[in-house]
């Protein structure tokens, strides 16, 4: 089953409001005291449907901060809860820029206890900073505050993630078009007195027998120019083989009957010549389909032959699940696996009686 990815993106609800609060004839604010109530406020400002407001105290927000200037941000709106963040800052009087004093990151300000007001802290701007410095001018401060409200998210719907489907392999059909096409050729193979031409480095690709025939630095001097040839070989199994070389595929149209099963197992023997085990499981995977009475023996026969332990051992369980054994004893497949392979039988027989005392 393909696999099915999907998506879903949460994005917060935000306000953001900017309050700047000019505080005017700072000298003239100073000796106020350094109590709780001994502060400025601001206008009040609405930020995300919530109320706000920003308290200076000149003085200090107690005797042990006498030396600094306070500044919170305060939550006016009554009984309620607001998820927030502010950047508290100090405006340069010669430029217009602002610097940040204090960053307050989001978290919960409730209105009913001190975590209404940002920062948590007394000690905001030391004096000596503000007042030797480009932030107070014609006694003028001003301070910013960025004022950030997160509201609930928003999760949009499910939907599918964007795809592309990837095409398949095509790979072994531009390999297969160097056969058809008959085009750069370099080596030459006389097969049953047929001449049949091929590309050396596809060959040596697939087939580390045909590497070391074709590559070896002795061997490739002399075939050079030369035709190759192939001994114990029919034309046409050479062309299946070659076929699969170049296509990983047999060729589309199999022989019929008894003379498709004839091939394979030629094209089974030439696989194993040289060493193509995935043509060689191929070819293993077709004649295991084909069992039967007939084809059993002789199957048997070329599997032992050929170090082809997975078709050795589907032929002796189909005989060890077979009712027909007298029939395969009259095969003349049987007759003569008896006089070339007799150990066989043995093996075939003993898993019999095993089968037959389970």
């Amino acid at each position: 089953m393909e696999a099915c990815k999907t998506v879903s993106t949460c994005t917060p609800e935000v306000n953001q409001g900017t309050h700047v609060f000019d505080i005017l004839g700072y000298s003239k604010h100073r000796g106020m005291g350094n109590d709780a109530d001994s502060c400025i406020r601001s206008g009040i400002f609405t930020v995300g449907g919530y109320d706000w407001t920003i308290r200076f105290y000149p003085d200090g927000y107690d005797e042990r901060y006498k030396d600094y200037i306070a500044v919170y941000l305060e939550l006016l709106s009554k009984s309620t809860k607001v998820r927030a963040s502010c950047d508290l800052r100090l405006v340069d009087q010669c430029t217009g820029f602002s610097s940040s004093v204090h960053k307050t990151g989001p978290r919960v300000f409730s209105s009913d206890d001190s975590t209404k007001f940002a920062p948590q802290t007394c000690d905001f701007k030391r004096r000596s900073e503000i007042e030797d410095s480009t932030y107070l001018r014609d006694d003028r401060l001003t301070i910013e505050c960025i004022l950030t409200v997160i509201k609930k998210a928003h999760v949009t719907e499910t939907k599918p993630f964007p795809k592309i489907d990837m095409p398949p392999s095509d790979m072994a059909e531009h390999v297969g078009r160097l056969l058809e096409e008959k085009e750069g050729f370099d080596v030459s193979f006389s097969v049953g007195g047929e001449t049949v031409e091929a590309h050396r480095f596809v060959l040596a690709m697939r087939s580390p027998v045909f590497k070391a025939e074709l590559y070896e630095p002795m061997r490739e001097a002399r075939i050079m120019g030369q035709c190759i040839t192939i001994e114990d070989m029919q034309p046409a199994v050479f062309r299946a083989l070659l076929h699969f070389i170049y296509t990983d595929s047999l060729p589309g149209k199999h022989l019929e009957g008894d003379k498709d099963t004839e091939m394979l197992r030629l094209l089974l023997v030439a696989a194993d010549r040289y060493a193509m085990e995935r043509l060689k499981l191929v070819c293993q995977s077709i004649l295991c389909e084909d069992l039967n009475v007939d084809t059993m023996a002789t199957t048997l026969a070329l599997a032992d032959q050929h170090s082809c332990d997975k078709l050795k051992n589907a032929c002796l369980k189909f005989i060890e699940m077979s009712d027909a054994m007298d029939a395969v004893v009259a095969t003349q497949g049987f007759k003569d696996v008896k006089v070339t392979c007799p150990s066989l039988l043995v093996d075939a027989l003993e898993m019999r009686r095993k089968f037959r005392r389970a």
